[in-house]
């Protein structure tokens, strides 16, 4: 953990704010590579994960952008409503879970806020000499952060901007620039549910190998209620008990307990709370692990999965 002063807010498109924020003593802040996120303390008592967006070379400064959600669980309002340049908040260190690949091309996919960490790799495989294009999609252009930045950057012949709202000539054509790339290019994608699932869908279907694909989740697709069962975990370590009710999620029994498991998104996109199963059968409903991950229930992420069997047993 430590302290960070807001130098500098600043509108960047429709309801997606900047924040730029340096170290208070002046000192360089911890080396992050492009992918990479902070957890960000807010006022409200939150912490959320918000994706550093500036080159990785930078080490005077972090700069993330956030969008402003109408259905924000309190984070994104908190940024926008409770944040001022001038106050000093408290981050984590960088950490990285969406990290470039050796490679000889990359092709880079961003929607809407998921410009953010491919920003950072766009900036950083330019300052590689790294073989790269990157497609960014919004809905209109006072929605898309970023551009003219872009445009500006000695790389802007390999950016193409694609709008919703534009003319049909210059709306993404997966298919015909997944099949232009060469069998070894790998693809990034960032950006809201539907469209990363567009992505990386069509290029399944067009045979690239799942360890080609690499994305980062904002948000966990909503999930129907109604639709749980009350189930037991035990502790490992102690032979302790919790009943789980259909309407709580095991972190917050087991908080209740004394038993501390550290969360951070709630909604199983971070891998904050990442908890070794050793027996029984989880029921997976993350968006980090992979299908083969999963497919091990060896671990789970216990802030929003729940159990398929009765009861499940924890290395805690």
């Amino acid at each position: 953990m430590m302290e960070v002063l807001i130098k500098a807010m600043r509108l960047v498109a429709r309801d997606i704010l900047s924040l730029e924020l340096t170290s208070v003593s002046g000192d360089e802040l911890p080396a992050f590579d492009a992918g990479a996120h902070i957890d960000v303390h807010l006022p409200n008592g939150l912490i959320r994960q918000y994706s550093l967006w500036n080159s990785p070379h930078e080490r005077n400064r972090y700069c993330i952008g956030v969008l402003r959600d109408p259905a924000s669980r309190g984070g994104s309002s908190a940024v926008h409503q409770l944040l001022r340049v001038g106050q000093v908040i408290t981050v984590g260190e960088p950490r990285n879970l969406f990290p470039l690949q050796p490679a000889k091309r990359s092709i880079l996919f961003a929607g809407g806020i998921g410009i953010t960490p491919i920003l950072a790799m766009a900036q950083s495989l330019a300052r590689q000499g790294g073989d790269f294009v990157l497609h960014y999609c919004a809905r209109s252009p006072d929605s898309a952060a970023f551009v003219e930045r872009l445009r500006a950057k000695p790389f802007a012949a390999q950016v193409q901007v694609h709008f919703d709202d534009g003319a049909a000539e210059q709306r993404l054509k997966l298919q015909a620039v997944l099949e232009a790339e060469p069998g070894d290019s790998q693809l990034y994608v960032c950006g809201p549910g539907g469209f990363m699932e567009h992505v990386l869908s069509g290029a399944r279907a067009l045979g690239w190998d799942e360890v080609r694909l690499h994305r980062e989740y904002f948000g966990a697709a909503p999930l129907a209620k109604g639709e749980d069962d009350a189930f037991e975990v035990r502790i490992h370590s102690t032979g302790q008990v919790f009943a789980v009710p259909a309407d709580q999620s095991i972190t917050r029994v087991l908080d209740e307990a004394g038993i501390i498991i550290p969360v951070a998104c709630e909604q199983g996109i971070c891998g904050t709370c990442l908890t070794r199963v050793l027996d029984g059968e989880p029921d997976h409903r993350d968006q980090f692990l992979t299908a083969e991950e999963r497919a091990r229930n060896d671990q789970f992420t216990p802030c929003c999965s729940r159990a398929r069997s009765g009861c499940l047993v924890l290395d805690l």
